[in-house]
């Protein structure tokens, strides 16, 4: 990795605000960074000559007169975001602007061909700054400085260009900053992103940020005790094993008649069928809805998050919301739900994210280093 120049502190400041705004002109930098036009004009200077910053045309002041717009410069470098998802491997390459420079995807196995890939697709000579990698296993999370994300993690990170910072995020986390910024959540500060698929968890934004915890596990409702009741001793990630998708199945199976046709092998064909009307799978899909329902409940209890979306294999399907929202206003107060907007790439979005700040932040920190 290529080391970000030291830079002087105002200069760091009009990175940032550069970097976040996309392009501006030099009297739109002063305004956002609180400086003094000729404080910016030397930063921009400084940026310039460090590659940091370029000239990318001129704009209308409004005055007659046109201002030079800036935007960041080839030295900036870019950053990349790795979605190991329980089938697909989702990778995104960005500047740190935020522009999208490349984009693959492939199997959960094919990982390190797809960063390859993505990789090979960004513009050379660029340095990279910073890689996140959205994962869902606990331990990676809550010891991201010795433990490792499982042998799909392993062997992606062959592919992963040395020196550079590598940091491990919880997926879940991921999807609900992509709902916040231009899914579902948008313009809310504070809610609750509940996800139903495979396995459960919850996202929970608060004042605009991602809470995390003490350990980095905030929001691990598999973890939740369960059952609680007479007689039976509540078992880890019991929960998880109750209203994931594999029960689901389960129960489909169970409920399934000969009347009834094919028995679905898969959520999307369960869900496929209750939308045509099919009595069974809608019987089946009711049911997943009061249980999600009484686990946004729990939510509401303990967060009062105003909005809980619904995200998932299974929990972003709209069919769940009537059920959803009848059982939470049984059991709790009023609460918002809606279903997911972001879709299957939400969480490599809201990772892509996490990695701009992160590169942003490594070439502003030489100025505090400095000082």
């Amino acid at each position: 990795m290529a080391r970000a120049p030291r830079l002087t502190e105002s200069a760091s400041a009009v990175f940032a605000v550069l970097a976040g705004a996309g392009s501006a002109t030099r009297p739109q930098l002063a305004s956002l960074a609180g400086l003094s036009k000729p404080t910016v004009s030397s930063a921009v200077a400084e940026l310039e000559g460090a590659g940091l910053a370029a000239h990318s045309g001129t704009a209308s002041s409004g005055t007659g007169r046109n201002a030079a717009v800036y935007r960041l410069g080839p030295a900036a470098g870019a950053v990349v975001a790795v979605d190991l998802g329980p089938a697909l491997t989702r990778v995104r390459g960005c500047a740190l602007d935020g522009t999208l420079l490349a984009e693959t995807t492939g199997s959960r196995k094919g990982a390190a061909d797809a960063v390859r890939e993505a990789l090979r697709a960004l513009p050379g000579g660029v340095p990279l700054r910073s890689i996140v990698v959205a994962v869902g296993d606990v331990a990676a999370r809550v010891r991201p400085a010795t433990a490792k994300a499982g042998p799909v993690f392993d062997a992606m990170a062959v592919a992963l260009p040395a020196g550079v910072p590598v940091h491990l995020e919880n997926n879940v986390n991921c999807a609900a900053l992509a709902e916040l910024h231009e899914g579902a959540a948008r313009g809310r500060h504070s809610f609750g992103y509940l996800r139903i698929g495979v396995g459960i968890g919850l996202g929970i934004v608060v004042g605009g940020q991602v809470l995390r915890g003490a350990n980095g596990a905030a929001g691990e409702l598999a973890r939740l005790p369960y059952p609680w009741d007479d007689g039976r001793e509540p078992r880890r990630e019991a929960l998880e094993e109750y209203i994931g998708a594999r029960s689901l199945l389960r129960r489909a199976r169970e409920a399934w008649g000969a009347a009834d046709g094919p028995c679905p092998r898969t959520t999307e064909r369960l869900f496929a069928l209750s939308g045509q009307g099919r009595a069974a799978a809608r019987a089946v899909v009711g049911r997943h809805a009061v249980d999600v329902g009484r686990l946004a409940a729990a939510v509401a209890a303990v967060l009062d998050p105003g909005l809980i979306v619904l995200g998932g294999s299974t929990g972003a399907d709209p069919q769940l919301l009537p059920g959803v929202r009848a059982e939470l206003a049984r059991l709790s107060w009023p609460t918002e739900v809606v279903s997911s907007t972001v879709g299957d790439t939400g969480t490599v979005a809201g990772a892509a994210r996490l990695a701009v700040a992160r590169g942003v932040q490594t070439v502003t920190e030489a100025a505090r280093s400095e000082d």
